[in-house]
């Protein structure tokens, strides 16, 4: 951690859907980090930096998207290995995130078996390493956050399945909001230590309204009601396995501990619905299409006579039409540029 001002979360301006996934994932990391969808300058780092001065550690880790995966999970420590003649593990960018944010910006741009890896520790919070005569394993309690755009290409629907929360920032922001955000921009930038105490107040409630969430979180029940509420919508939305339903209840009851109640309500459930569901819901299926008789085909199509005889018996055995395949509508996703 460095003594470096980040700008303020509570001096964002806009952006409430985010800073609320992003406050969720905090408060219960279990929830499986968000993934960020949105064009560039829209203040997603500024975003993850911010809620890292919300967390007990501070501790913002970045991850380089030419990483390897020795970088990610740690390896052996060949100054020991060849000086000493001992193994000796060498931590990575999981050790250093521990209790603070990892941060992964175009997310969809890493190799696959790396966002894999990387959400299988966020979800276990244990990174596991054995290789090269080493076993060695420590605590990996990050919140994970990654970007991307989907116009550089997707993810994987199994990958993109494993981000807990999905929210999409639109880059079409009002002109009076833009106007504030970069006066706001203007004055960390000419003054950081002066715009961070202007804002102390504001980051300090914040930071402890997250803190309060988070000691409330243990005593709020997941209850059947709420329960067969999420698995019911779940179901009537068509998404595949059970993750969303699991990921939907704990941000309902982390959304319950930021309120500051006891139980969990039917409006902790409708304000973390999107969150949940974005990446994950399909359209239902349109109905098999059936082939149609070939007379109805051959009176349709003049140019499709029947066949003789001998040119059914010559090259076409067992031929049949190809049966229609129903498929899922794509996500609707934001329209904007490609990075240049």
């Amino acid at each position: 951690m460095t003594d470096i001002p980040h700008f303020p979360l509570a001096a964002v301006v806009g952006a409430d859907e985010l800073k609320l996934a992003l406050c969720l994932t905090a408060i219960d990391p279990k929830i499986g980090g968000v993934l960020i969808e949105g064009p560039r300058g829209m203040a997603k780092s500024t975003l993850a930096r911010g809620l890292a001065d919300l967390l007990a550690s501070g501790q913002f880790v970045t991850l380089p998207l030419g990483a390897t995966e020795e970088r990610l999970v740690g390896t052996l420590d060949l100054d020991a290995a060849l000086g000493e003649g001992r193994a000796s593990f060498s931590p990575g960018v999981l050790a250093k995130a521990d209790g603070g944010v990892l941060y992964v910006d175009e997310v969809n741009l890493l190799p696959d078996h790396l966002v894999d890896l990387l959400l299988d520790v966020a979800a276990s919070g244990v990174n596991l390493v054995e290789r090269d005569g080493i076993s060695h394993h420590h605590p990996a309690r990050f919140v994970l956050i990654g970007t991307m755009n989907p116009e550089e290409g997707e993810l994987r629907p199994q990958l993109l399945d494993r981000f807990g929360l999905n929210v999409a920032l639109n880059g079409h922001t009002l002109p009076e909001q833009r106007g504030q955000i970069i006066r706001r921009r203007l004055d960390f930038d000419s003054a950081p230590d002066a715009f961070c105490q202007h804002w102390a107040s504001e980051q300090q409630a914040l930071k402890a309204r997250c803190v309060a969430a988070r000691g409330l979180l243990a005593n709020i029940e997941l209850d059947d009601i709420s329960l067969a509420t999420v698995t019911e919508r779940c179901y009537a939305a068509g998404v595949d396995g059970l993750r969303a339903d699991l990921v939907w209840l704990r941000a309902a009851r982390a959304h319950a501990a930021w309120r500051g109640v006891s139980a969990i309500a039917l409006e902790d459930i409708d304000a973390v619905a999107e969150f949940a569901l974005r990446h994950r819901r399909r359209d239902a299926q349109a109905p098999q299409q059936q082939p149609q008789p070939q007379s109805q085909l051959n009176s349709d199509n003049p140019a499709q006579s029947p066949r003789t005889p001998s040119e059914q018996d010559e090259g076409h055995w067992g031929e049949m039409p190809a049966p229609a395949v129903a498929t899922g509508a794509r996500r609707e996703v934001p329209s904007w540029p490609k990075k240049p």
